[in-house]
């Protein structure tokens, strides 16, 4: 039986099946009921494990729930620490995060990562060569930025992100889009450049656009996250067989 990933992320949930650690269909939800588009996925077919990564608590209610759905069941959570623990990371960091450290840690063995997720916030991550974690910083994401620019001034629109932005604004709407992209390369390549022998890997939304914009070599891999759920699900199964 196939293994069911779920992340819940700020935005969207995203899930997929996987075989071991090879992914399969992918899903996406946004949305509040999330847990009834769950249950529609397993409706068709129940998973041998379920891996659900949540930045919010999952209820006792919720995990009942799900329980139901799958023969075992791995809720990771801010109240559930221990995988955490038990893979060398610090407590504080976000299930998500773990989970693209996982996997970088597997794709690029032996190299030392500059792990860059970009969705609704920018995370960095490092990881040393032997796969020590080495530290992050966390700020908004692209759209984010568009967002509060547009709420917190008085007169400022709200801005899609553009196509093809300039280096430098000659409108309004221009300057915004400009501002806010150019900003966000000049934030990376500064990342990038503290690590300089690091492998940059790419994952969130918003990767494939500004790893298009960097002067440095990217690795993108937008379903970083759901990769390391699939190493822990099967990891999971080895401890349970």
């Amino acid at each position: 039986m196939p293994n069911l990933l779920v992340e819940i992320g700020n935005t969207a949930l995203k899930a997929a099946w996987s075989e071991r650690i090879t992914l399969g269909k992918t899903f996406r939800y946004q949305g509040d009921k999330w847990l009834d588009f769950v249950l529609t996925i397993t409706r068709r077919e129940k998973p041998a494990v379920m891996v659900v990564s949540s930045v919010y608590p999952i209820t006792e209610e919720e995990s009942v729930q799900l329980q139901k759905e799958c023969g075992y069941l791995l809720v990771l959570d801010s109240r559930n620490k221990e995988w955490l623990l038990s893979h060398g990371l610090p407590t504080y960091l976000s299930y998500d995060r773990a989970a693209s450290i996982l996997a970088a840690r597997y794709l690029f063995k032996g190299k030392g990562c500059t792990i860059v997720d970009l969705g609704t916030t920018l995370s960095i991550d490092f990881t040393g060569a032997d796969g020590t974690y080495r530290g992050g910083n966390v700020s908004l994401g692209c759209r984010t930025r568009f967002k509060a620019l547009n709420r917190y001034s008085r007169s400022l629109p709200l801005v899609d992100i553009p196509e093809n932005p300039g280096p430098l604004g000659l409108s309004e709407v221009d300057s915004i889009g400009s501002g806010v992209v150019s900003g966000i390369i000049f934030e990376i390549e500064g990342y990038l450049h503290r690590q300089p022998d690091n492998i940059a890997v790419f994952t969130g939304g918003d990767a494939n656009y500004f790893a298009k914009r960097m002067k440095s070599s990217i690795f993108v891999v937008c379903n970083l996250v759901l990769m390391g759920l699939a190493l822990m699900a099967d990891e999971y199964v080895r401890k349970i067989d």
